[in-house]
């Protein structure tokens, strides 16, 4: 999720993040991480929403209709990014480029979307600060991959850290982290699992620097980072997706030029090693993963060496109900959400606004503005906090509430073309011994939202 799902629904955060997000997301995550993990919300540390700074509670979470059908996409007009100068602080770690091999990868991103049922994000893990059980996870093992695929999931979210493994003086990554990471990737991919896998929050290194004065550091950092990455997995087929950021901290239009020379320094960087990652399909991440951000602020995808094999990226969390934990002087939180569930005792924390239309409606936007046009969208993060300060009759109303938004999320998100995947960081599935299913109601409504 946002930051949050550091350590929050999302483990490190919880289940949005903007850079203004971000920042007290982190906070709310860590809070709401917490709360998440008890809620099996979780956020990856996606920003796709916004905590209302007003009385006014309006929270757009960011959500992209994914292309039912994959037609031969119309390629959407790509403007370069502008190029950040090379400020040499690291080496150039492109030491050994190979030839392009096409073998393997020769799904567009929509027919590679077409492909992609229903998504779920190994959240709070290798993404945690502190190392990949520092958020109280255990080591991801190749049985929770296969539990997880019996589940009815057939593609996983892998956040990952990188920053605290490097070297800050080489931007080298520790080859050990680097072998652990590939070892997950081969667990999803030996599975016929597909794998999107990012630099998450990571400190916030990018994150929460899309500013001018900041942007030559971190395009420096991003190109040495995603190149080592790159080289490290280039060996796996397109069941192997890359995600350039996770939530950016975007709020205005003058940052969009800093995010897409971002997003241009990971795509050349990737690229530029050759073999499978000529071909790879990419994802690159909308304003704070935002769907109102992106329609007012997006105007261009990157520009690419191959053509219809990038996919655009947004979080959803409205969020008075999956992260608000209680009333503020502006509004109150949403315990109970969906046309059918409003509490005639507990009217208050009824759902207003954000509701089913609402979903729709978000959805419908982004799909016109990328789907529609043949770029696949991810919906890479949603979830709701599970309120366990309610008791007996508001309490089971809730848990209708929450398994019904995650259905109609669900359903709405595939409806228009979106690529589901669910933000968990412990709570769906025991990610212990047994892998067991801990919420089989809400996995029923994750799988069943997820039929075609």
């Amino acid at each position: 999720m946002l930051a949050l799902g550091r350590k929050n629904i999302r483990g490190q955060r919880v289940i949005c993040q903007h850079e203004y997000f971000e920042v007290n997301l982190k906070l709310s995550r860590v809070l709401i991480l917490v709360g998440i993990l008890s809620l099996n919300v979780g956020c990856g540390g996606g920003a796709a929403s916004t905590k209302p700074a007003a009385p006014a509670p309006t929270t757009p979470a960011a959500t992209t209709p994914a292309p039912t059908t994959p037609a031969q996409p119309t390629p959407v007009p790509t403007t370069p990014a502008p190029t950040t100068p090379a400020a040499g602080l690291f080496p150039d770690y492109n030491q050994n480029p190979i030839a392009p091999d096409a073998a393997g990868m020769g799904s567009t991103a929509v027919q590679l979307a077409s492909k992609i049922r229903l998504g779920l994000n190994i959240g709070n893990t290798m993404e945690a600060i502190g190392g990949e059980t520092a958020w109280g996870n255990p080591l991801i093992t190749e049985a929770l991959i296969k539990a997880a695929k019996a589940d009815g999931f057939n593609a996983i979210r892998l956040p990952v850290a990188w920053d605290q493994y490097a070297n800050q003086q080489t931007g080298k990554i520790d080859q050990a982290w680097m072998d652990r990471v590939k070892q997950v990737v081969k667990y999803c991919v030996d599975n016929q699992m597909y794998v999107l896998m990012n630099i998450h929050w990571d400190g916030g290194w990018l994150e929460r620097n899309v500013q001018p004065d900041k942007q030559v550091a971190v395009n420096e950092k991003q190109k040495a980072f995603w190149t080592q990455i790159a080289t490290q997995m280039r060996d796996f087929d397109e069941h192997l997706i890359f995600a350039g950021a996770n939530e950016p901290a975007v709020d205005t239009a003058n940052q969009m030029p800093v995010l897409m020379s971002y997003h241009q320094t990971f795509i050349d960087a990737v690229r530029a090693t050759g073999g499978k990652n000529a071909y790879r399909v990419l994802a690159v991440q909308g304003p704070a993963v935002d769907i109102d951000k992106s329609a007012t602020m997006w105007t261009a995808m990157p520009t690419d060496t191959v053509s219809n094999k990038l996919m655009y990226e947004v979080h959803f969390y409205p969020w008075q109900f999956t992260l608000m934990e209680k009333d503020e002087w502006w509004g109150h939180a949403f315990y109970y959400w969906g046309k059918d569930n409003h509490s005639t005792t507990d009217t208050a924390h009824n759902a207003d606004q954000m509701e089913e239309a609402y979903v729709d409606q978000q959805f419908s936007k982004i799909r016109q503005q990328f789907v529609d046009k043949g770029i696949p969208v991810v919906l890479g993060e949603y979830a709701a906090m599970l309120r366990n300060n309610l008791t007996g009759d508001a309490l089971a109303l809730h848990k209708k509430s929450r398994v019904y938004y995650i259905n109609y999320v669900t359903r709405s998100a595939v409806a228009h073309g979106l690529l589901p995947f669910y933000w968990d960081v412990g709570g769906l599935i025991d990610r212990g011994s047994n892998n067991a299913v801990l919420d089989p109601d809400l996995l029923d409504a994750l799988v069943k939202g997820a039929i075609r």
